[in-house]
């Protein structure tokens, strides 16, 4: 197989054409969109590191110890792996789990147990983002709402009615779009930027002695004061770097350019400085320990933080709102998820889209999670593994991938790899042992999210294999009804079919019922690239298998909402046959799945197929054809 960066393919450091603007304007972007997770981790970090679970005083030692550890997980996590190494694995353009995925399997044969592999790998990881997904709206929110109890201790017992109703409302909002309110998130978020450093600059100058935690032998003997057990900090630690792949997963919208930018020159500053400013705070005032985000801001200003601090929050929520809904969509494109609705919020960008059905499910998980922990400690616990998961499970798709396509670069970056893996295992251990805490939570929705997925993704091979071995050859068929053809009427029948070379059973139906053929029959597949966006040359494929009849594939990316009228459109410009809009009827048929025993799955798996597919959105919405040129024909097939 020939070698090829995936930077030859495409340029990582600009993007994709889904956000407009010079660098400068990207850059304002990418700190609004990008780094709303991330730069809201000083509100509990290290709040959460002196909490009673770690048994840890807050001592000088201790102080600088754990500083140390953020600013080189830190510098480690997301400088060095996301920033600066991962965001050249780019998949023409489009970063996160699923295109890291999809590169990595088009690096191996199809068919082979490493491909396998690999996407279990890849659907595992983006269920745990699914948990992330869940856990960052409340934590957030939360932590930021929870300023009230410094500023005001009498409003301690609204925090929870508070936070609710903020998240209620942000996720009813989300069918709106966010093409208004984006354009807040860079001034916004830049002004919490600004201030979480100049409050940590404050704090600093009275404690200059925590600069010295930047020198990682602190960290170093923290492990050595501690003993072995001093691992177990890692599950505070993590916290720090939560974030790390949603800089790689909005890469598409951004460019690696101004996300790289945005990070070395502003936000990582940024943060640490707050960070220093807050062990500098504790240096001073142990007893600040309690929640040394709100103690390190001035008395007069709390109220206003708090305010600054949940509008960061909601920032933070959205961005990962805004992610699952762009990782639903590829995995909708890949075949591991059910179609969904999915409606576009705005006309000018493409990557502005609102899918329902993750809105609705992911704001009662929120709710349900935020009555359950009610505080942003307890939640703290049930934090980190899911984002621990999804960074050991980039690493390992990182190090194939360098294995594979960078001959050049892999003798430096798979060391770095292994480097990656052994801290991200370390933090895997430390939240590991949180799980009866709280930390059973996102791996419990992981699991269930990662059960659904897999078994829509079986259930869909089962059902292809059935139909394939009940199907006829399409070409044996169409030469045997042109022997004695039916009553040919005007039009374009178009016959929609997973297989290309098996009938459809909606032209079976519509033969044995209408007892017709019409003057031009398209036979058509719709087929799923590893690849973000279609190139022009691959978008269709036309062969004239006999008299007035066609076959057609149209290809979409997987980072595409489908559009097979439009596509179906530009078949004229390719000389083979004149799809008119209004002239043509589609023909689909809609199965009917009936569960066996001791035949591909389980009994209580093909029940739960079968319960997603007759849930799913149909084909022919999620491909956009008009309702009111659609014949659908049923059919059981049983698995």
């Amino acid at each position: 197989m020939a070698t090829v960066s995936t930077n030859e393919l495409h340029d990582p450091n600009a993007g994709h054409g889904h956000v407009k603007g010079g660098l400068a304007g990207l850059v304002m972007g990418a700190v609004g969109v990008v780094f709303g997770d991330i730069g809201t981790s000083p509100l509990y970090t290290m709040k959460e590191a002196f909490i009673e679970h770690y048994g840890l005083v807050a001592n000088h030692d201790t102080v600088l110890g754990v500083l140390s550890l953020a600013f080189w997980s830190l510098m480690i996590v997301v400088t060095l792996k996301y920033v600066t190494v991962i965001m050249n694995a780019d998949n023409e353009g489009e970063g996160g789990i699923m295109a890291l995925m999809a590169l990595a399997q088009r690096t191996l044969p199809k068919t082979s147990r490493s491909a396998y592999a690999v996407g279990i790998l890849g659907i595992f990881g983006a269920s745990l983002f699914f948990g992330d997904g869940v856990i960052t709206p409340a934590i957030t929110t939360l932590s930021a709402v929870e300023g009230l109890g410094v500023a005001a201790p009498a409003l301690q017992h609204w925090v929870v009615p508070i936070a609710l109703v903020i998240l209620v409302c942000l996720f009813a909002s989300q069918r709106y779009g966010t093409a208004k309110v984006g354009k807040v998130f860079g001034p916004v978020m830049v002004l919490w930027f600004v201030s979480i450093a100049v409050i940590g600059v404050v704090n600093i100058t009275k404690a200059p002695e925590t600069l010295k935690a930047l020198n990682p032998v602190w960290g170093m003997n923290f492990f050595i004061d501690h003993g072995w057990h001093g691992i177990f900090i890692l599950g505070a630690v993590v916290l720090a770097v939560t974030g790390g792949e949603a800089l790689y997963a909005d890469m598409g919208h951004f460019g690696a350019r101004p996300i790289r930018y945005a990070w070395y020159f502003f936000v990582l500053p940024c943060l640490v400085l707050n960070y220093l400013g807050q062990g500098a705070l504790i240096l001073s005032n142990p007893l600040s320990v309690s929640n040394p985000f709100f103690e390190a801001v001035p008395a007069w200003a709390r109220i206003p933080m708090v305010v600054l601090a949940t509008a960061a929050a909601v920032v933070a929520s959205q961005a990962v709102i805004t992610g699952a809904y762009s990782v639903a969509r590829q995995a909708m494109q890949l075949g591991y998820i059910p179609r969904m609705q999915i409606r576009h919020t705005s006309s000018d960008t493409i990557g502005q889209i609102y899918v329902p059905g993750i809105n609705w499910f992911l704001m009662i998980a929120v709710i349900v999670l935020v009555l359950t922990f009610r505080d942003s400690t307890r939640l703290a616990t049930a934090y980190g593994i899911s984002v621990s998961g999804t960074m050991f499970i980039d690493t390992l798709l990182l190090g194939l991938v360098a294995y594979r396509l960078w001959p050049r670069q892999r003798m430096w970056v798979i060391p770095l790899c292994v480097l990656f893996g052994v801290v991200e295992i370390a933090f895997i251990i430390a939240n590991g042992v949180k799980f009866f805490d709280g930390a059973w939570f996102p791996l419990l929705l992981g699991l269930v999210t990662f059960t659904l997925l897999r078994t829509w993704r079986r259930g869909r091979e089962l059902l292809r294999a059935e139909m394939q071995s009940e199907g006829i050859q399409l070409d044996t068929f169409l030469d045997g009804l042109m022997l004695s053809p039916p009553i040919r009427v005007p039009g374009t029948a178009v016959f929609m079919t997973a297989d290309k070379g098996v009938v459809p059973h909606a032209l079976l139906h519509n033969l044995k019922h209408n007892k017709v053929l019409h003057e031009r029959n398209v036979f058509l597949t719709v087929e799923s690239l590893t690849v973000p966006y279609a190139h022009t040359g691959q978008r269709l494929k036309v062969v004239r298998v006999g008299d007035g009849c066609y076959k057609i594939i149209v290809r979409f990316g997987f980072m595409e909402t489908p559009d097979v009228p439009q596509a179906l459109m530009r078949c004229a410009d390719m000389g083979e046959i004149c799809i008119d809009p209004m002239d043509t009827t589609y023909f689909a048929s809609r199965e009917t799945i009936l569960a066996s025993a001791n035949r591909g799955m389980p009994v209580w798996r093909d029940k739960l197929f079968a319960l997603m597919h007759r849930n799913a959105a149909p084909a022919t919405g999620f491909f956009r054809i008009p309702s009111n040129r659609l014949v659908e024909l049923g059919a059981q097939v049983r698995i």
